[in-house]
């Protein structure tokens, strides 16, 4: 069965292409590269044994995407593409309404269009703004997002929602991540950052590296133990196997609507300085770090309770802490050493 992945040569899609392939789906990427580089695809060849077929296009544009799930004959749609780093949201946010909304909105059209039934949303925590109180659970009330990149999770959401509830016949799933770090194994794929990265692992390995020079921390005055901000550190793999859990549980379901969110992480919570710390002990290497001030559009503290995942899709985090820390080392050295 042909599954449509877009952003599929990115962070999660690359892994979730291995993991289609282990279970037995054949995946067909679209990406345009804006934010992810065309060496993942010989980092797919190498662990799988033969090249993916990808189609370098953006999904925003409803003519191509409608030709590719054509000629393919998609079954399913697992979507990724999206522009995803808060800081950059806070500066320039109609760049990232016009490009995640947009391209939710031309998927679901052209999917009614063509008849394909069944979709699995990359959504995010960030959909929770700063909870009450936490774990949160599916059902605990979403908050105001606390920069423009979260509120297009929570209106891709909600626009995913209300086409399944128009009775038209399309079968979804939201799931809401959590913080994925970690690489494959191998050390073949990985987290291939444009720039200076947005998220705090690949920074970390770069400081290591030498290729930066400190790594900032922002804020050590928050309520936590020891004032640094609290995330769900899930390695990338697991993450990457929860969406072939949730398309599996689409295909079995019976009728034709259905609409549903999962919460995936590991259900605990790490602070920055443990995350730092860990980082440091299992790779035995130091990491120059400053404190500074909170940046704007953080959440304080935030993981999920996943026993849901657990229960329905029959999904589960396996993967430690620090066999993330170590494995997302290994990918960083391979990938300096070319």
């Amino acid at each position: 069965m042909k599954i449509l992945v877009t952003g599929g040569a990115g962070f999660i899609g690359s892994h979730t292409i291995v993991e289609l392939y282990n279970s037995g789906f054949e995946p067909i990427i679209i990406d345009n590269f804006s934010n992810s580089d065309p060496s993942v695809l010989l980092g797919l060849e190498k662990i799988l044994g033969f090249p993916v077929k990808y189609y370098w296009d953006d999904c925003n544009d409803a003519v191509i995407l409608e030709e590719i799930i054509r000629k393919e004959n998609i079954k399913g749609v697992i979507h990724f593409a999206a522009y995803k780093a808060v800081n950059e949201s806070i500066e320039h946010p109609l760049k990232y309404y016009i490009n995640n909304v947009g391209s939710t909105a031309t998927l679901l059209e052209v999917m009614l269009k063509t008849g394909v039934k069944n979709l699995v949303f990359s959504s995010s925590c960030t959909v929770y703004g700063q909870p009450e109180n936490i774990p949160v659970l599916e059902t605990t009330p979403r908050q105001a997002a606390t920069s423009p990149y979260g509120n297009t999770k929570v209106i891709c959401e909600d626009l995913i929602r209300d086409t399944v509830g128009s009775n038209i016949p399309l079968k979804a799933i939201s799931l809401r991540y959590f913080n994925p770090i970690g690489a494959h194994h191998s050390g073949l794929i990985g987290e291939l950052p444009r720039g200076i990265p947005s998220n705090l692992v690949p920074f970390i390995t770069q400081v290591a590296a030498g290729l930066r020079p400190k790594l900032m921390v922002f804020g050590n005055d928050y309520d936590t133990p020891d004032g640094t901000c609290i995330r769900d550190f899930i390695h990338v793999v697991d993450l990457a196997k929860a969406h072939i859990m949730a398309l599996k549980f689409l295909q079995e379901q019976s009728g034709t609507n259905s609409y549903d969110v999962f919460n995936v992480g590991t259900g605990q919570g790490n602070t920055v300085m443990e995350l730092i710390n860990t980082f440091e002990k299992v790779n035995k290497i130091k990491v120059n770090y400053e404190i500074g001030v909170r940046r704007a559009g953080d959440i304080e503290k935030i993981y999920g309770n996943v026993e849901k995942a657990e229960q329905l899709l029959g999904w589960k985090a396996e993967k430690t802490l620090e066999e993330s820390l170590e494995d997302v080392w290994r990918w960083e050295m391979k990938l300096r050493q070319g």
